[in-house]
């Protein structure tokens, strides 16, 4: 009898507390933050879907993305869409994807017209993302396609007709249909905690080397001039190369003794690493801080602005 009540008993005291714990986790709040608001929502809902949800009201036509493109995309894409330097291709590759050197392009690969936009409206131009109104993505959107050969050059593309636009790839692209599966293996042999694992990372050569802490230089008394390091070639090409190389948004070209002297009669040595270092609004664009990779330590970013600078002597 005795055990009986004692059981009972403890069986009111679990319930009761399991009951608690519910109550606890339903009502007892950290008050951190705050709930986001329908503006909020609606100001990180940008997506587009390949049905047109999420497509705001607008229109643009393809000769009007033709006088956008060249001011805004040309440098970095070619005037026709051919790709400047180590910029990608947007137009043309039409039957490539066979070959052992495909060429991706809008036109031969890309599957959804909603795809593109999205991507212009998200991240162009390069150097100031989301700086185009909705409006001049639909324009530039309709000059990519008419460059793909897709549209006609009076072509007028909206919010409605977009969805509808098939492009030459679209088939291509199923759904996967393989299950979900646990690959074991790897979870077996693993890297202990604590570990090395850039040292083991770069010796495996899966990730580039890190800059050495310092760099051989030499004084001529004038100018200093060094050695250049492999690693420092490979920052530059890494992390300016994309716009030094092309002159993007009026960036001075690797090795153009005129532009570089501008610069240093400007600002000098010690203005230019300022610059690299943390960013620069220019008259024809914005230099982001080192190069938009911020991993880079300043010796680094002042190693790059010195080879920079004696490739153009």
């Amino acid at each position: 009898m005795c055990k009986e009540i004692k059981f009972r008993w403890l069986a009111v005291v679990v319930a009761a507390f399991l009951s608690y714990g519910v109550y606890a986790t339903e009502t007892l709040r950290f008050h951190i933050g705050k709930s986001a608001s329908v503006e909020e929502i609606e100001g990180w809902d940008i997506d587009v879907r390949p049905d047109g949800l999420g497509l705001p009201v607008g229109l643009g036509s393809a000769s009007s993305g033709e006088i956008l493109y060249e001011e805004k995309c040309a440098s970095c894409h070619g005037s026709f869409g051919e790709g400047e330097g180590r910029w990608p291709k947007i137009a043309g590759g039409l039957g490539t994807l066979s070959d052992a050197r495909p060429e991706k392009t809008v036109g031969s690969y890309w599957p959804y017209v909603s795809t593109l936009w999205d991507y212009i409206h998200r991240t162009m131009p390069f150097l100031q993302p989301q700086s185009l109104s909705d409006d001049e993505v639909y324009s530039l959107t309709a000059y990519i396609l008419f460059l793909n050969d897709l549209v006609d050059e009076d072509f007028i593309l909206t919010n409605e007709n977009l969805p509808t636009i098939i492009l030459p790839n679209r088939k291509q692209f199923v759904n996967d249909p393989r299950p979900d599966v646990h690959n074991t293996r790897c979870m077996m042999d693993c890297i202990a905690p604590g570990s090395n694992l850039s040292w083991h990372a770069a010796n495996l050569n899966v990730t580039p080397k890190s800059l050495p802490d310092t760099l051989p230089k030499e004084n001529d008394g004038e100018t200093a001039s060094f050695m250049v390091d492999a690693s420092v070639i490979a920052v530059y090409r890494s992390s300016c190369a994309a716009c030094h190389d092309a002159g993007v948004s009026g960036s001075p070209v690797l090795g153009d003794q005129v532009a570089w002297t501008k610069r240093l009669e400007s600002v000098g040595l010690e203005g230019l690493y300022e610059h690299a270092t943390n960013g620069y609004y220019g008259t024809n664009g914005y230099m982001p801080a080192k190069g938009g990779n911020l991993d880079l330590t300043e010796l680094a970013v002042k190693a790059v602005v010195d080879y920079m600078g004696m490739m153009a002597r």
